[in-house]
């Protein structure tokens, strides 16, 4: 039984009327409102919600799926979609007014309401509005009418005159014409109709009728209650409740139109003042109680407790043990009993003890009683009682034929009961469990580790530390499974630990008492919240767990044994013996659903959920509030929930308000499923679908201008930013020209006067040797290279025709002042066009260091220089080859020469100035080729622009 008061958000003192609507949902009138209870949380509905009164006697559901609330007198409400309609809200309420307390009826789409007492008229609530019809019960004022029923199907109210002896009378509300009915009651009763059947209520008796052709009374059944009745309330079976006025109910099993429907009653709640009795959709029991709350019993546990056959079953059972068809039990005090064929046989151990009992042997005649000190040896033949003294019992359990063990604090001891002898086998160690597995070994454990002892040797080797067992039991050959204090179960061989069985794998709870083997894949595990069956399988386990809601008289399980289907289950509530297969055979699934009651989409809490939900960014986080209304769970509920179109995964939690935050524009559906007890799954989910619209920032349209006015932004940005480099640049690249100009211009005056200063050497020469016609004629060639010369260092550029003249020149003047000991060849190909450009005076400081360095020092033969060129296809190649002593002939590079190096400073500066590509190759033939001589190759690829007129 559950106990629901104020500790759990029921605040009130009175509970009245109880009921419960389509949904599931339990409403309980209350002397502070009404409350909604969904199995995990009561919501109070009060004054702030609406209420006029707070005196609310019941809440009653209609057809239309509001929730009608019946104050004490009146200030009518009801609540619809979550929110309480009173008079202000709604003035149809009020046109009821009553001077008594109103009686309801449903009748298909309308819900009636009148008053019991001379009642003016017979209100009609439909579709939120109120229609009346008159009443004239009476002409004369002398009258008192009782109504205590109506048959809306013929229009017919039902009337007691108590003022008259008469009998009763039905009144048509259409003709207004009464029918004398063939029965008169008595006064101060008060009557219940249900269906066919009248049920009239004394002081202390219950009278049926059931009405023939409308107008025909038949007592069928009466009953006298030891007391006075305060109230009758009738199940959803047709079994009838009758709360008493002094405390505690009486309960008939049996439908009351039945023939034995008001026999035998079974009495309950003798503590409490019961209001009333509700049998809810699943038929469990709710009990509402002045000043004690409301009181909750599952529907198994209470089958169980009302069939159950054995009268004298409450006490605290600590030891369960098997003998044939005999089930022994110990208790928590020195007591023992015998159950058998439906009844417990108490068997007194010690009246001067207060010792409970740790476990039970028995074997044949014989059972032991293990006392916690003096254990009792019991002859179930003779009756005879035996005290072993002397022993701090912890636990007994078989040993071999004729014999037990007894763990005891000062050792294990081997008692072998048909002559009283003892055997010790294991002294001065605390012996909490024992087992043999072989014909010379057993385990013993202590309360932290398990040995293994040879009964022979009686030597003893630490097996396994740190577990505490409470109890061994053999599943199979070489494997075995133990009950310990902290650890759940292990799993164990001879070898070792297999397997630990926690809470983490479904286990009840890790503090387990004793175990029961069902076969050598299946046992059983008691625990102080319950009862565990753990199945092996390959690699797995599956665990049911079972508790007073299935059925069990506690939760506290000392232990169990089995026979067949039924197992018996010692708890500290009495004996529990339940169908194995019933328990297994439980729904997998709750065929019940998640209940929506609301979402709140940012300030805004919307209960009516009849139509999707249309949303829009920023108010794009969502807060679901769920019941799952399992009250056999007691409010061990989570919800497994995901939203399609935001995540593919499931997700878990316990709290009834689930909130997404900043849902991203689209389409979802909201799919949630309810666990409840022993991890069953609503066979359904609950869908909502909802959809965030986006703010005008968030659809395409924006977006898109976005990109454009971005785009367009950047691409201003960009375009700035590269103009700026090149504006720049072109700034750099002028300044850099205007500076390479002048290095080019600069450079050319170092040419020019390094070349004069040549020329005026081989004419001191000549004139030093008195050669005046070659002095002569090589003033004359000197004045016209010098034209030449200072012709085109005016110019940057120059063609490949007058840059041959202009070498042909210069070499036939060397050759001169030279005494002709050398011969040229310059030769240009035919794929070489005579008016392409090259840079100016580029090649001439060459052709000076071919004759200077290379061919002037020969002595043994005459030197040949040979200027060609030609067109590699892709650039204009230069050649420069003399057959000179070569580059390696001196221990300095003659290639290193002035000119060369002014040659490559204007060839760099020809690069940067005009973005020509030239590149000089200096190559020794003797190395390459085997040859004497240095051969240099200018490739020049032409750059077209106005500056240069470069092009091929």
């Amino acid at each position: 039984m559950v106990h629901y008061n104020e500790g759990d958000g029921l605040n009130s003192s009175y509970t009245y009327g109880m009921n419960q609507d389509k949904n599931g949902f339990i409403y309980i009138g209350s002397d502070n409102g009404f409350f909604r209870f969904d199995g995990t949380e009561f919501k109070q509905f009060g004054s702030k919600d609406g209420l006029k009164n707070i005196e609310i006697l019941y809440c009653f559901p209609t057809p239309g799926g509001e929730l009608f609330v019946i104050p004490f007198l009146d200030d009518f409400a009801y609540l619809k979609k979550g929110k309480v309609i009173n008079s202000n809200l709604n003035p149809e309420l009020k046109k009821l007014k009553f001077s008594y307390t109103a009686t309801t009826l449903v009748y298909k789409d309308a819900f009636y309401l009148y008053e019991t007492s001379n009642p003016k008229n017979l209100l009609i609530y439909k579709n939120e509005k109120i229609s009346i019809i008159p009443l004239r019960l009476s002409s004369d004022l002398s009258d008192y009418y009782y109504v205590f029923g109506f048959d809306p199907k013929n229009g017919l109210l039902y009337l007691s005159d108590r003022n008259k002896k008469k009998n009763i009378e039905a009144y048509n509300i259409f003709t207004r014409k009464k029918t004398t009915c063939n029965i008169q009651l008595k006064k101060n009763v008060t009557i219940m109709r249900e269906g066919d059947f009248l049920i009239v209520k004394g002081e202390n008796t219950i009278d049926i009728y059931q009405i023939h052709d409308k107008f025909f009374f038949k007592k069928i059944h009466s009953y006298t209650a030891p007391e006075n009745i305060r109230r009758l309330a009738i199940g959803n079976n047709s079994q009838m409740w009758a709360c008493l006025e002094d405390g505690g109910v009486l309960y008939f099993d049996h439908p009351f139109m039945e023939k034995n429907g008001l026999s035998d009653p079974i009495r309950l709640m003798d503590h409490y003042i019961i209001h009333d009795v509700l049998t809810d959709k699943d038929n469990n029991i709710w009990f509402s109680t002045r000043n004690n709350g409301i009181f909750f019993i599952s529907e198994m546990f209470f089958r169980n407790y009302i069939h159950f056959p054995v009268q004298n079953n409450s006490s605290y059972i600590t030891a369960i043990a098997k003998n044939r068809n005999h089930i022994y039990l110990g208790y928590n005090e020195a007591k023992g009993s015998i159950y058998h064929h439906g009844k417990i046989t108490d068997i007194p151990l010690d009246k001067s003890s207060k010792m409970e009992n740790k476990a039970i042997f028995s074997e044949g005649n014989t059972t032991l009683f293990g006392l916690a000190r003096n254990p009792v040896q019991y002859n179930s033949a003779t009756k005879e009682k035996h005290i072993l003294d002397g022993n701090s019992l912890k636990n007994i359990v078989p040993y071999i034929p004729g014999s037990a063990l007894l763990c005891t604090l000062e050792g294990l001891i081997a008692y072998k009961y048909s002559s009283g002898a003892y055997q010790k086998l294991i002294s001065e160690s605390r012996i909490y469990t024992a087992l043999p597995y072989t014909k010379d070994s057993l385990f013993a454990g202590t309360f932290k580790d398990l040995y293994k002892l040879n009964t022979i040797t009686l030597k003893k080797k630490l097996f396994l530390e740190g577990y505490y067992f409470t109890d061994i039991k053999k599943l199979k050959h070489n494997l075995y499974a133990g009950s310990t204090n902290l650890n759940g179960i292990v799993l164990f061989n001879n070898s070792g630990v297999l397997k630990t069985i926690t809470e983490k794998d479904g286990l009840v709870a890790n503090q387990v008492k004793k175990i029961e083997p069902e076969n050598e894949k299946v046992f059983w595990a008691g625990t102080n919240s319950g009862l565990s069956r753990i199945e092996l399988k390959d690699k797995t386990v599956k665990i049911n767990n079972f508790t007073r809601t299935d059925g069990l008289p506690s939760n506290v399980v000392a232990g169990c044994v089995i026979s067949g289907d039924t197992i018996y289950v010692g708890t500290s509530k009495g004996l529990g013996i339940l169908s194995i297969k019933r328990l297994l055979s439980q729904q997998e699934s709750i065929h019940k659903k998640v209940i929506i009651n609301s979402v709140k989409t940012g300030n805004k809490e919307l209960f009516d959920l009849s139509t999707p939900l249309t949303t829009q960014t920023p108010n794009n986080s969502l807060t679901f509030n769920l019941s799952f209304p399992d009250f056999v769970s007691q409010g061990k509920i989570s919800y497994l929930y995901k939203v399609e179109g935001l995540s593919d995964g499931w997700q878990t939690g316990s709290s009834p308000n689930i909130t997404f935050n900043s849902i991203p524009p689209g389409d979802y559906t909201f799919k949630v499923f309810g666990i409840g007890y022993n991890g069953r799954k609503s066979y359904i989910s609950t869908d909502f679908h909802f959809e965030v619209k986006p703010a005008f920032w968030q659809t395409w349209w924006f977006k898109l201008l976005l990109i454009f006015i971005g785009a367009s932004v950047l691409f201003a940005l960009i375009t700035w930013y590269f103009q700026k480099k090149r504006n720049k640049k072109l700034e750099t690249l002028y300044y850099e020209k205007k500076i390479a100009e002048l290095e080019l211009q600069a450079i050319k005056a170092q040419i020019n006067p390094h070349f004069i200063y040549n020329c005026l050497n081989s004419i001191h020469f000549l004139l030093y040797k008195k050669d005046y016609e070659e002095a002569e004629n090589y003033l004359d060639s000197f004045a016209r290279m010098i034209r030449k010369t200072l012709h085109y260092s005016e110019k940057t550029f120059m063609p490949i025709k007058e840059e041959t003249e202009y070498l042909a020149l210069y070499l036939n003047m060397e050759k001169l002042r030279l005494k002709d000991i050398f011969d040229y060849k310059i030769i240009v190909s035919e794929d070489v066009d005579e008016n392409w450009i090259v840079p100016s005076l580029l090649i001439q400081p060459f052709v000076e260091n071919a004759i200077k360095h290379g061919v002037a020092s020969l002595q043994d033969k005459k030197g040949i220089i040979e200027i060609l060129f030609q067109h590699t296809g892709t650039a204009l190649c230069i050649t420069i080859e003399d057959n000179g002593i070569g580059i390696g002939k001196n221990g300095h590079r003659k290639a290193d020469s002035f000119g060369v190096k002014l040659s490559e400073k204007r060839i760099e500066t020809f690069k940067q100035l005009f973005e020509t590509h030239i590149v000089l190759e200096i190559t020794d033939l003797q190395e390459k080729e085997k040859k004497p001589g240095t051969q240099i190759k200018l490739y020049i690829t032409p750059y077209e622009n106005q500056n240069t007129s470069m092009h091929h």
